[in-house]
């Protein structure tokens, strides 16, 4: 029996089993492809750095 992996990505809400954790947070695959090819000017990339703000640093880093 498979056991489900599934996180919860912190920029599109859902569970996905592929992506790639910064510090304690799940971002998807699809997710991280997207903001690596979305430009600076679209409207999304603010969404995106809004979502990603969500990223703490431990205090002692």
């Amino acid at each position: 029996m498979e056991e489900s992996t599934d996180r919860v990505c912190i920029v599109c809400n859902q569970p996905k089993a592929e992506g790639i954790t910064i510090v304690s947070q799940f971002v998807c695959e699809d997710c991280e492809s997207e903001i690596v090819h979305t430009n600076a000017e679209d409207a999304k990339y603010h969404f995106f750095i809004h979502q990603l703000k969500q990223i703490a640093l431990p205090k002692n880093a």
